[in-house]
């Protein structure tokens, strides 16, 4: 966030701040409002700022920062490492407790109704909870009743289905090379075994926007997956398309690629 949308007035203006609801003025605790903003520009320096840094970016006068920054630190909530501060273990600890996507499965599931129904396929949408951390929250089928392994509530392994393509495509090849084994789990005769090769192919999903999975993570299946972002670029889900191999990977596979590029946009709209 750009330092002029976070800046405050100090201690001589702070009559200026304005109300951002309609509660009345003298509920307003500004102290905590400039609290915020200093956890808000924290989040922009993932290695750390000092105070007079910090103090400048948003605004504030260095005194005020510092007894902010104090208080914070003294609640878990900032830490401090060689006078550079950045956002602490309590923070973290409430992040995993929050849910912002809180009621998203009834605003999304029409959508996979909506496209599971008119394609006749199925559809799954799998929410971001961390780097890798996700989890399948809706399905929709079709007629055609997808007849395998539905992973409702679940997690898909990251080298062997779509969904996990996806979101390894968004790391960097170190990071994956430091996290993931040279030889990888088998769950069929066709899953990618090979770190190396795994590279090969997510590099081809940066290139061309969505994953496949063929009969990678069972046999017979075949899975179509595309990147759901928030408007800052970020992975917040991933829309796939599952089912039979003979029937997604034919002459339509082109048409199950724009419908769920579309849909993705759609979900992405709902979720902003």
């Amino acid at each position: 966030m750009a330092a002029e949308q976070n800046a405050v007035p100090d201690e001589a203006s702070e009559d200026a701040v304005a109300p951002t609801t309609p509660e009345p003025f003298d509920l307003i605790n500004k102290s905590v409002v400039k609290a915020t903003v200093l956890l808000r520009e924290l989040g922009r320096h993932r290695d750390g700022i000092n105070v007079t840094e910090l103090a400048q970016s948003v605004k504030m006068s260095r005194p005020t920062a510092f007894r902010l920054l104090l208080s914070l630190e003294q609640t878990g909530f900032v830490e401090r490492e060689d006078n550079r501060y950045k956002l602490g273990w309590q923070l973290a600890h409430l992040g995993r407790l929050a849910d912002p996507y809180a009621g998203a499965v009834a605003r999304i599931q029409p959508v996979l109704d909506e496209y599971a129904t008119r394609l006749n396929e199925t559809f799954s949408f799998v929410i971001m909870r961390g780097d890798s951390d996700h989890e399948v929250i809706a399905e929709a089928s079709g007629s055609r009743y997808l007849a395998t392994q539905l992973y409702l509530g679940g997690t898909y392994p990251l080298h062997a289905s779509a969904t996990g393509k996806i979101i390894l495509a968004e790391q960097s090849d170190d990071h994956i090379k430091a996290t993931l084994p040279e030889k990888l789990e088998s769950f069929t005769a066709h899953t990618i075994t090979s770190r190396g090769s795994l590279l090969k192919e997510l590099r081809h999903v940066r290139e061309q926007g969505y994953a496949v999975t063929d009969e990678e993570l069972e046999e017979g299946l075949f899975a179509m997956c595309c990147a759901v972002r928030d408007p800052s670029g970020g992975l917040v889900g991933v829309l796939c398309i599952n089912g039979p191999v003979q029937r997604l990977k034919s002459d339509r596979q082109s048409e199950f690629e724009r419908e769920l590029r579309q849909g993705a946009e759609e979900i992405a709209k709902i979720l902003a």
